[in-house]
This record gives structure tokens, C-alpha cells and sequence, in this order.
């Protein structure tokens, strides 16, 4: 059945272009990947949390975060604290049915998130409802607000302390090139530690 979306599909050879594309744009965007992953190195052994929401496509990507905080990126490092707020099942359902789907991260955030912790919020369109609100509650709290998003303008990235957006109109190359930015995340924090061979810091010529 037709979903109403009338831009050509990425296929073969297309999808390809379109990410190389867009992943040399993005490096306008790494200095910012790796200063988050330098505060995530502050931040985080100083008992600081990382709290991480998405929906969809975006919300595997913000658990494949937490994963690698949890347990380790590479090398073997002390665990650290990271919440994919939306794989708390029983949270997001009660939430949802209670107070309505648009407030199931931001309900999260008021009752986990510490002034000095990190919220990081993914969206491809920068527009759902319910990232939206997780910010505006994690600004309140004092919290610093970090978004992966698609093309600017949009709600989320004007919300958040920091924003890398990724200029693509396909969904599929913005969640790709989101991927890419939370590995140079994780690398870019395990540097910073000094848990990571000091070669993984040089950039090649």
C-alpha cells in the first residue's frame, strides 16, 4: 500500500551516493562527535548519567548506545551509566496509557535525569513529539540536551544545547550517518579516558 511519501526510493548504486554524500558533509560535525564524547569522559565517572530516546529505526540506534556505554565500545573500561528510555517497556507502556504517548520520555526524564547529567535525543525529522518534550523537561531540570537529527530547521536541534544534523533527505542515510556519529562518540570518550592505544587519537595524513 502506498504511504504517502513521494520522493524516490534510494536503490542500488543510489543509496550508496547518497551516504557518501552525506557522510562528507557530516564531517563538518566531527570536532562536535568528539567534544560530546570528551564530556561524556567527564561526566560520566564522576557519577553522571547518560539518559538516550528515540523512536523507530532511531531508537535501536539510542540502545546500541547504551550498550556500548554499559559494557565497553573496544577496550575494557569501568562500566558507566546509560538508560535507553524507551527499551523501559513497562515504563513506556504505562506511561503511554496513562498519560499519552508524547509524554513517555519526558515523564522518564523528570523521574531519572539529574541536573549535570546528559539527555541525547535521536529523530531523522527533528520533529516527534515526544523527543520534543523530553528536552524541554531536561532543560528545566538542568540537564545538558544533546539531538541527532536530520535537515535544520527543526524543533529538536533548536531545543538542544548541541545538534549534529545531518543534511540528507532519505531517512535511511540520516539513521546511517547517526550511527557513525555515536561510534566517533564512543571512540572519542575511550581516548579521552586513556582506555584506547594513544595511536587511536592521530588522525591519518
Amino acid at each position: 500500500m502506498p504511504c504517502g511519501n513521494s520522493r524516490p526510493l534510494l536503490y542500488g548504486i543510489e543509496h550508496l551516493t547518497a551516504l557518501q554524500d552525506a557522510l562528507w558533509r557530516f564531517r563538518g560535525s566531527v570536532d562536535t562527535a568528539n567534544a560530546w564524547g570528551r564530556e561524556l569522559a567527564e561526566v560520566l565517572p564522576a557519577g553522571g548519567r547518560l539518559l538516550v530516546a528515540g523512536n523507530g529505526g532511531s531508537a535501536a540506534q539510542a540502545q546500541h548506545l547504551a550498550a556500548e556505554l554499559v559494557g565497553r565500545y573496544r577496550d575494557d573500561r569501568p562500566p558507566f551509566s546509560a538508560i535507553a528510555l524507551h527499551a523501559e517497556t513497562s515504563s513506556l507502556t504505562a506511561i503511554g496509557n496513562d498519560y499519552g504517548y508524547e509524554l513517555v520520555f519526558a515523564r522518564q526524564v523528570e523521574a531519572h535525569g539529574r541536573p549535570g547529567d546528559v539527555l541525547m535525543l535521536l529523530s531523522a525529522s527533528g520533529g516527534s513529539p515526544n523527543v520534543i518534550g523530553a528536552a524541554r523537561v531536561a532543560r528545566r531540570r538542568g540537564l545538558t540536551v544533546w539531538a541527532l537529527t536530520g535537515p535544520v530547521p527543526n524543533p529538536l536541534a533548536k531545543l538542544a544545547h548541541d545538534a549534529i544534523c545531518v543534511q540528507a533527505h532519505a531517512t535511511a542515510t540520516i539513521q546511517e550517518v547517526h550511527q557513525v556519529a555515536l561510534h566517533m562518540v564512543c571512540a572519542a570518550m575511550d581516548v579521552a579516558l586513556g582506555v584506547a592505544p594513544p595511536h587511536a587519537a592521530e588522525v591519518p595524513a
